[in-house]
């Protein structure tokens, strides 16, 4: 059986490479698809990829794109520390924002990532995901807001009907 070159074994190139080792075993491209579990046009890459640069291209190629700034181990930290909640760390109320969790990382680790691309880590490696507030505003009239939605929402949205009606000409 072949190896992957990084010290990690990679399922996904033992399988390119056993769909070449079945191939020269007289196998045929949809049998191949079949007993290993992926799309036929995806065989035909891989065998498409030997054909022009030969057994080496399938081979698990280096990520591009520069180095994640934060390790795996304190991608783990940064986890517990969110479950400790945000009044551990002096903020008032009990919500992660992005903007907080951008401090809390550049304070403990030192790293300055932009906001966006924290919300990004939050949602892909920590699968944390937004979440609503479950408690409502303590100063919410749930009367006026039933008196808005019964007398005066109809009428802006009559307003709003009629002024994107087609004009005549």
């Amino acid at each position: 059986m072949i190896k992957a070159k990084n010290s990690k074994t990679d399922w996904r190139e033992l399988r390119r490479f056993r769909a070449l080792a079945l191939k020269k075993k007289g196998w045929k491209q949809a049998k191949i698809a079949e007993a290993l579990g992926v799309s036929e046009g995806a065989v035909s890459q891989w065998f498409k990829k030997v054909e022009l640069r030969g057994e080496e291209a399938l081979h698990t190629q280096p990520k591009c794109g520069a180095p994640p700034k934060l390790s795996p181990d304190q991608l783990q930290q940064l986890a517990q520390m969110l479950l400790a909640g945000p009044e551990t760390y002096g903020f008032e109320g009990d919500l992660w924002t992005s903007k907080r969790v951008k401090w809390l990382i550049e304070f403990k680790f030192g790293v300055k990532l932009h906001r966006a691309h924290v919300s990004r880590l939050l949602r892909e490696q920590l699968h944390w995901s937004v979440q609503k507030p479950v408690e409502k505003a303590s100063q919410r009239d749930e009367a006026a807001i039933a008196k808005f939605k019964e007398e005066r929402w109809p009428q802006l949205k009559k307003r709003l009907k009629t002024r994107s009606a087609p004009l005549s000409g």
